[in-house]
């Protein structure tokens, strides 16, 4: 019987190229992209279906790929060789320079310098500059930018073609460029782990591709070392200021599928080299980064020096009649439980004050700043955020900075100028929302205290914990080694609201208590037995109802603050709802890493950028995109910041944001959507954070069963710190 040969049909690849008219999606993380391309002698334009670094309208793409009815969205060209080129066509070469490819140039010059050079601009802007001068508008300084401009998007260029020629998304190729210039290559095929420490955005995964794909082998110590780094600051990015040795051993191991025993030699070594730190406590080893191991050292380092020395400024002060007169000069009349507080401060070097919402501890601030400050006007104010900041000067009517601005960060030497060797001019200082502080700041701030000031830290141990790493103000009142006042009493103006007295009903594990009266109130529960229920009266409640019978700006006033960033009750998917009801027709917008924004729309910062002076949690409106210059301006409390579109992965829309990033904040109105679809974060702290955010109204709208659910959860993930053992063997 002959044998039958059977061969595999080949696909063959078909050409399309053509112009960017819209880009339907792009995924800044895989740069996977949804196309709508303007094709020479097609009517109609067409979909492409492919994978690029960075698109947007106006630039010409080659594509090499097949095509496919799909069954959702008809017809696509799926690319599997998708690039962005330069165009050749007049019409063409004008959009791709109008772009925002360059910077200097947007649609307005793009248009006069292909009226003047027509197809050979390319050329004159490489070759030629000088005579970019003919064009009107044009300046010495304007030519310099864009000349640099098209230099720097050449290197970009390099770093997008070599990243995509070993399968890696390129979508954080001009930050790259940023951080390592022209030697990013190189420096990255040296190790290209480096990424993932080095570039915000890039992850370990991406970093671990590449590094197998330029030959690093799956069990080198190199890699194993960077795995281990890694699985420790994922552990740390909760919270944690180290992990169990056995607990990062095993996720080493799993997250690498390498041999344990290799995993415990790349630990080793990174202890040798002095990058992690091996201690051990109650008969367990614990490993620590070493920045948090310094940290938390130099914390209990700081605090006995300030409580070694006297603090020669209120030695000989007569208590009874110092609280008088700071009864009788402010006007309010202290409790007993406040005159102890005061009292407790003014005899204490280092001392806390603690306490939920209406029990007077801005009273209390405010009686001791008033003694202190007839002893000195040294006075020191500061809180971890810019609306804490503003909040705390507001009440105690003294200038009071965010930490830092207090500590006068200094962008060329990446550090604070405040330190031991220039300590802050202050006699007294005073952190208010001491809970938002982690170990690495708290440990900056003491270290920028004159040995001889008292210092006071202010704050509600019962909210959520820091941000960063550690449980800084929760392990200072544990250790008991710090004085400690904490206020209980609801006073009688505080029993009205009922946001207070629930806030401390939730506190205590009780149900909040409904409001009864047709009469309007600060808090609403809205009962919705499904997310899609909840969705559904969330938009409605935050565009029509809240603003209608409370008289109130739906963008500036009132913040919906959630447990999470995924789902469909996340702030990812309510900021992409809201923004379409609350900002539908933008003046102007701009599409990058994944977020379009649009003039008026409310943003919010997601990283620390000392540079700017703009930090994580800060919330900003944007008042102009300038589309020649490719920049957008972000009023940030009165302050106006410019971005580049290639620093917009720093922010995202803010009509929602997590209860984690309101920390330090208040708002005029609060909506707060809970399922049980969050059940994996709903906690007492948390809700009881978010409740506390809100200053005129709270409304929480959701499922009583997720609302028992986060009141009778209290710290069911305790953060693993060896601060409360440092302080009681220390102090």
């Amino acid at each position: 019987m002959p044998v039958m040969n059977i061969k595999t049909p080949v696909t063959t690849l078909e050409n399309l190229s053509g112009s960017i008219e819209r880009v339907t999606f792009h995924s800044a993380e895989s740069g996977f992209c949804v196309l709508k391309v303007k094709v020479e002698k097609q009517k109609d334009l067409l979909t492409v279906v492919g994978t690029a670094a960075s698109v947007h309208a106006g630039l010409y793409i080659e594509c090499e790929g097949t095509w496919a009815n799909d069954r959702q969205f008809g017809l696509q060209f799926k690319a599997q060789v998708l690039k962005v080129i330069q165009p050749t066509s007049l019409e063409g070469v004008e959009k791709y320079l109008g772009s925002g490819l360059v910077k200097g140039i947007g649609p307005h010059f793009a248009k006069k310098m292909v009226q003047i050079f027509g197809i050979k601009v390319f050329e004159i802007i490489e070759t030629k500059p000088e005579r970019l001068k003919e064009v009107q508008g044009f300046g010495k300084i304007r030519t310099e930018r864009v000349v640099k401009g098209w230099a720097e998007q050449k290197d970009i260029r390099d770093i997008v073609v070599f990243l995509q020629s070993y399968g890696v998304g390129t979508a954080r190729a001009v930050r790259i460029y940023k951080t390592y210039g022209k030697e990013a290559i190189t420096l990255i095929k040296e190790n290209p782990y480096r990424l993932a420490l080095d570039i915000h955005g890039i992850g370990f995964k991406t970093a671990d591709t590449l590094a197998q794909r330029l030959g690093i082998a799956p069990h080198s110590l190199i890699r194993a070392e960077a795995g281990v780094r890694h699985v420790l600051q994922d552990i740390c990015s909760f919270g944690h200021c180290c992990a169990e040795l056995n607990t990062l051993i095993e996720r080493s191991v799993e997250l690498l599928t390498i041999p344990s025993n290799i995993i415990q030699e790349a630990i080793q070594r990174e202890i040798k080299i002095k990058n992690l730190v091996l201690e051990s406590q109650d008969e367990c080893d614990y490993i620590f980064l070493m920045a948090l191991f310094r940290a938390e050292v130099n914390v209990v380092k700081q605090l006995k020096r300030l409580m070694l020395h006297k603090a020669p400024l209120l030695q000989d002060i007569k208590l009874k009649e110092a609280v008088q007169a700071a009864e009788k000069k402010t006007g309010l009349k202290l409790a007993p439980t406040q005159i102890k507080a005061v009292e407790m401060a003014l005899l204490s070097k280092v001392m806390i004050i603690t306490g939920g919402p209406g029990v007077g501890k801005t009273t209390v601030v405010k009686s001791i700043l008033s003694i202190i400050s007839l002893h000195t006007q040294k006075i020191a104010l500061c809180a971890p955020t810019g609306r804490a900041a503003k909040r705390l000067q507001e009440a105690t009517g003294l200038e009071a900075k965010t930490v830092h601005r207090l500590l006068e960060y200094d962008p060329h030497n990446h550090g604070f100028k405040r330190n031991e060797e220039q300590p802050l001019e202050a006699d007294w200082v005073v952190i208010d929302e001491t809970s938002m502080i982690d170990i690495v700041m708290m440990n900056q701030l003491l270290k920028a205290i004159p040995s001889h000031a008292g210092l006071l830290l202010v704050g509600d141990s019962d909210q959520l914990p820091s941000v960063g790493p550690g449980a800084v103000l929760a392990n200072l009142m544990q250790s008991q080694k710090i004085a400690t006042a904490a206020l209980t009493e609801i006073f009688r103006q505080a029993k009205t609201s009922k946001i207070i007295t629930n806030a401390h009903l939730i506190n205590q594990g009780k149900m909040p208590q409904e409001s009864t009266s047709d009469a309007l109130s600060d808090f609403y529960f809205i009962e919705a037995k499904t997310p899609e229920a909840i969705h559904e009266k969330l938009v409605q409640v935050v565009s029509e109802r809240i603003p209608k019978r409370f008289k109130v700006n739906p963008v500036r006033d009132i913040q919906v603050l959630v447990p999470m960033n995924r789902g469909g009750l996340g702030a990812r998917a309510l900021n992409i709802d809201l923004q379409k009801i609350l900002n539908p027709n933008a003046q102007h917008s701009i599409t990058r890493f994944g977020w379009t924004f649009g003039v008026n729309d409310k943003v919010i910062q997601t990283v620390n950028n000392y540079d700017k002076e703009v930090f994580n949690g800060d919330i900003g409106f944007i008042t102009a995109i300038d589309m020649e210059e490719n920049t957008i301006n972000i009023d940030f409390e009165g302050r106006e910041v410019i971005y580049d579109s290639d620093e917009l992965d720093e922010l995202t829309l803010a009509y929602a944001t997590t209860i984690h990033k309101a920390q330090g904040s208040e708002y005029p109105v609060v909506v707060i959507p809970l399922s049980t679809q969050h059940f994996a974060l709903l906690e007492r702290n948390l809700l009881y954070t978010g409740v506390t955010r809100g200053k005129s109204l709270v409304v929480i709208i959701g499922q009583k069963q997720a609302l028992h659910l986060a009141i009778r959860t209290v710290n069911a993930k305790k953060r693993l710190t060896n601060l409360v053992s440092r302080l009681t063997k220390s102090l």
